[in-house]
C-alpha cells in the first residue's frame, strides 16, 4: 500500500522539479535523511526495522513546504513530525494524528510569518527571496480577486511544493482508488462537502467566502487525497468514512473562510483524526443495533 502510495506521487515530483528545480531537491534532501534517522534511532531502542511508512511521511511532508522555506524549518518539522506524532505513540501503525501533517501544523503555526513568506512563482527560483516572494492564489482570493479554473488545474501558479497541479493529484486518486489504496469514500465526501458549504457560504453573501475556484486552489485536493486517506488515523468503517470526510471539509472551509490562515486543509484533517476512533464506534453501534436477531438467539432468549 505505501509503495503505490509513493508511485502515485512520482508525476508529482517530476512536476515540482520542474516548477522548483534543485530547491525541491534540497527540502526533500533535508527531510528523508532527517526523517529516517530519526525513526531508526527510535525504533533502534525497540529492537525493529524503520518501516517503509516513514518514506510516504517524508514525501507528503516535503510536498507540503513552500519552495523558499529555510531548510532549518524543514528540518524541526520533519523531525517533530516522526517523532512527537508517530513514534511517540508506539510506531507505525499506532499514531492517532497523521504524521505528515502534524509536523506542518507544528511549522506553519510556530513560524507563520518566514512559512507566509516562502512561496515563489514556478521557474523563478534563484533570485533574492524579497525580489520574488509573493502572496498565493487562496490568499488573493481572499481580497477578492479571481482565478481562470484553467490555469489552477495545470498548476503554473505559486504554492506548496507538491500543491500545484490539480490535474496530477486527480490522476493520483483515480489511481490510488482504481488500486483500493485510498478510500473512495473519504475522498469523495471531502471534496463533496467542502463544495457544498463553499458554495452555500459564498452565494449566501458572506464577506469572507472564497469562490469556487479556491477548492482548485492551496492544497486542498493534495490533502483530500494523500493526507485525508491515510489507513492508520481515518477510520475503518464505512459509515464512519463518510462522516470523517464530512467533517474534514467541512472545517477546511470554515478555517479558510473566517481565521486568520489562508489554508485551513492541515486543521481539517487534524480535527478528522481527532474524532476518527469516536466514529469507528459510533459506525460499529449503529450497525449492531440494526442488525436482526437471529431466530435462535430470539427462543433462546424467551426460555
Amino acid at each position: 500500500m505505501m509503495r503505490r502510495v509513493l508511485i502515485s506521487l512520482v508525476p508529482i515530483f517530476l512536476f515540482s522539479l520542474y516548477l522548483y528545480g534543485v530547491r525541491t531537491l534540497s527540502v526533500f534532501a533535508v527531510t528523508f535523511v532527517l526523517g529516517i534517522l530519526t525513526e531508526y534511532f527510535i525504533e533502534k531502542q525497540r529492537g525493529k526495522k524503520v518501516s517503509e511508512a516513514v518514506l510516504v511521511t517524508c514525501s507528503l511532508y516535503a510536498f507540503s513546504m513552500p519552495p523558499a522555506v529555510p531548510l532549518w524549518i524543514v528540518a524541526v518539522g520533519i523531525v517533530f513530525a516522526v517523532f512527537m506524532a508517530k513514534e511517540v505513540y508506539g510506531g507505525f501503525g499506532r499514531n492517532v494524528f497523521n504524521p505528515a501533517i502534524a509536523g506542518r501544523l507544528f511549522v506553519y503555526i510556530s513560524f507563520a510569518t518566514i512559512m507566509q513568506a516562502s512561496f515563489v512563482p514556478p521557474g523563478n527560483f534563484g533570485l533574492p527571496m524579497d525580489a520574488v516572494t509573493g502572496p498565493t492564489p487562496l490568499a488573493l482570493m481572499r481580497t477578492g480577486e479571481h482565478f481562470s479554473p484553467l490555469a489552477l488545474l495545470v498548476g503554473l501558479r505559486p504554492g506548496s511544493i507538491g500543491e500545484s497541479s490539480s490535474i496530477l493529484i486527480i490522476l493520483a486518486a483515480v489511481y490510488l482508488i482504481a488500486t483500493k489504496t485510498a478510500s473512495w469514500r473519504i475522498i469523495a465526501s471531502t471534496f463533496v462537502s467542502g463544495a457544498i458549504l463553499a458554495g452555500a457560504l459564498f452565494f449566501a453573501g458572506v464577506k469572507q467566502a472564497l469562490p469556487m475556484e479556491s477548492l482548485l486552489a492551496g492544497s486542498f485536493l493534495f490533502v483530500v487525497v494523500f493526507m485525508a486517506t491515510d489507513p492508520v488515523s481515518a477510520p475503518k468503517k464505512n459509515g464512519a468514512q463518510w462522516a470523517y470526510g464530512a467533517i474534514i471539509g467541512s472545517c477546511i472551509v470554515l478555517v479558510r473562510s473566517f481565521s486568520l490562515f489562508p489554508e485551513g486543509t492541515s486543521f481539517g484533517v487534524f480535527i478528522g483524526n481527532t474524532a476518527a476512533c469516536m466514529l469507528d464506534d459510533i459506525a460499529a453501534k449503529f450497525k449492531k443495533k440494526k442488525e436482526p436477531v437471529p431466530v435462535s438467539v430470539a427462543k433462546e432468549g424467551t426460555k
